[in-house]
Formats: structure tokens, C-alpha cells, sequence
């Protein structure tokens, strides 16, 4: 019910920068979060962050937190992940999620809308 279009992907040196956008659009009232996940070739698509829709409240895999920060412009329904201190391990396909479901944990399960993905390339 939501459509959401990610940006900003690119490549950076370790220890550098980006920050991501997912724009979204169609049904967002029925969303209650939104986050981010990543995945890596031959790895399964792992959580990286999530903000509730409202903007209040925010997650973190754990090994991510204080180094990746999720935040949401209400006015533009519009969320970002700002990644800093890149690791060649955090090269991966960042996908923008969404979800309608109350849950404690944001999973692959529970997700109800996708984005296309963006490339995040970490180099040594």
C-alpha cells in the first residue's frame, strides 16, 4: 500500500560517509514504521534501522548503533539513514521498508512494502 524510492547509494572510502533517502508515497496513513535493511551477496537481508511513522521512536541493530541514524521528515514523508564510519562490511543493497504491523521487531516477515534498493559500496 506504500511506495517507497530509495537514493543516495554510492561508493565511499572506509571511514567515510552517505546518507540514504527513501521517499514514500500511496497509503502512508496505515503505515506504523519504516527502516531500513541491507544485504550483502550471499547473505540474507538483515535489519539495519527503523523509525516509527510518527517519527518518535527509534531502532537499531545493535552491532549499527551509534555509528548509522535513522530520521524521518514528517513534512515530506521522507526517511533517512545517515552512515558513518563506513566498513567495507557494510557494503551491501539498502533496501527502504515499511510496515502496518504493530510489532516489537521490524523483520522480513512483517514487512508489507519494499524499496528498489540502492548500492552502498565500502572500499578498503
Amino acid at each position: 500500500q506504500v511506495q517507497l524510492v530509495e537514493s543516495g547509494g554510492g561508493l565511499v572510502q572506509a571511514g567515510g560517509s552517505l546518507r540514504l533517502s527513501c521517499a514514500a508515497s500511496g497509503r502512508t496513513f496505515s503505515t506504523y514504521a519504516m527502516g531500513w535493511f541491507r544485504q550483502a551477496p550471499g547473505k540474507e537481508r538483515e535489519f539495519v534501522a527503523a523509525i516509527r511513522w510518527s517519527g518518535i521512536g527509534t531502532y537499531y541493530a545493535s552491532s549499527l548503533k551509534g555509528r548509522f541514524t535513522i530520521a524521518k521528515d514528517n513534512a515530506k514523508n521522507t526517511v533517512s539513514l545517515q552512515m558513518n564510519v563506513l566498513k567495507p562490511e557494510d557494503t551491501a543493497v539498502y533496501y527502504c521498508a515499511a510496515t502496518v504491523v504493530a510489532a516489537i521487531r521490524m523483520t522480513p516477515d512483517n514487512i508489507g512494502s519494499w524499496g528498489q534498493g540502492t548500492q552502498v559500496t565500502v572500499s578498503s
